[in-house]
């Protein structure tokens, strides 16, 4: 099995180069997700050589646990999406946690169907789910992991501007899940502070149809409560979606200084698509995540990786389509 070794250590090359050049590439979760995969097949190909009674059991465990994974996942998905719509309402994007759940267990309900009822077309309809879950789980948990490592990949000192993403008020409040990031790029304007730099702090967010003012406003009316002086303030108050806070924040940053670098705050669940964004945009800036509540983290993050997925329609597209067709050919002979 070593050329699943030389695979993973080609690919864990490739993801280091990837990581050190641009680390806002989504295509170093996959190259991450690749050598992991690599180098567990490698492992698992030395399994031939145990005594043949352990290598059984190994061999059962194998089988077993990822079952018992989703199994686990999918009851944690069910009473994550339940707490989501008892505290964030029944808004669609409170309802991923538990959709996801569901189709974990519709997945595991099909192959079992698909054993013991021996039909062809049941056979085929279990093969294409089972390889098109593969694929999705495969790259959010590539996803996940790389998420983690860009997470923790501190920002360079020495910036001219603190972007903070908006992310919706409440009754034209600033809610907790935005304080967060304004705390955190409060925290980031201190320690420039103390090094004697003068950052400007870019608050952005537009007004939405059940908001009474722009998102923006209220970030800074937040930030002048934390006696951040006035004239550090930016207000970026036109922009709706991610992409456009990026946008249009560099647009106030580069009328300024278009020599600048910059950081921008958001939730952590959110730093990795907000990194992206900011990459497109070519924005000279690291992402920083602020924390958040944990009951909101899965669903937020189910979100995020649609939202990512959704960027990628090509690729994505024909990977689905290859899968099928893949599929289908095991099935029906």
């Amino acid at each position: 099995m070593w050329i699943f070794y030389v695979m993973g250590g080609l690919f864990g090359i490739a993801f280091a180069a990837g990581l050190l050049h641009d680390p806002r590439r989504f295509r170093n979760a996959v190259l991450l997700g690749l050598t992991v995969v690599c180098l567990a097949l490698g492992v698992l190909g030395e399994a031939a050589r145990l005594d043949p009674a352990v290598f059984d059991r190994f061999v059962f465990a194998v089988l077993a646990l990822p079952v018992l994974t989703v199994l686990v996942l999918a009851g944690f998905l069910l009473a994550n999406g339940v707490t989501m719509l008892r505290r964030e309402g029944h808004r669609p994007a409170n309802l991923l946690s538990l959709l996801a759940g569901v189709g974990c267990l519709l997945v595991l309900a099909l192959l079992v169907l698909a054993q013991y009822s021996q039909d062809q077309l049941t056979a085929t309809l279990a093969i294409v789910s089972l390889l098109i879950a593969g694929y999705i789980a495969f790259l959010f948990c590539s996803y996940l992991a790389y998420a983690v490592v860009y997470g923790r990949l501190a920002a360079r000192p020495g910036v001219g501007f603190i972007i903070v993403l908006g992310s919706g008020l409440i009754r034209g409040k600033v809610p907790p899940l935005l304080a967060a990031r304004l705390d955190r790029a409060v925290a980031v304007w201190r320690e420039e502070r103390s090094a004697g730099r003068s950052p400007v702090l870019v608050v952005s967010g537009g007004q939405g149809p059940d908001e009474p003012v722009p998102e923006s406003h209220a970030m800074a009316d937040h930030l002048l409560a934390q006696a951040i002086p006035p004239d550090q303030i930016l207000r970026e108050d036109r922009s709706r979606t991610t992409d456009e806070n990026i946008r249009f924040s560099k647009a106030l940053i580069v009328e300024r200084d278009p020599t600048a670098r910059c950081v921008v705050v958001t939730n952590n669940f959110h730093a990795f698509r907000a990194a992206l964004a900011a990459r497109r945009a070519g924005l000279d800036g690291q992402v920083l995540g602020a924390p958040t509540a944990r009951y909101y983290w899965p669903s937020a993050t189910i979100r995020e990786f649609v939202a990512i997925l959704a960027g990628y329609p090509l690729i994505n597209l024909t990977m689905a389509t290859l899968l099928i067709a893949f599929g289908v050919a095991v099935g029906i002979e």
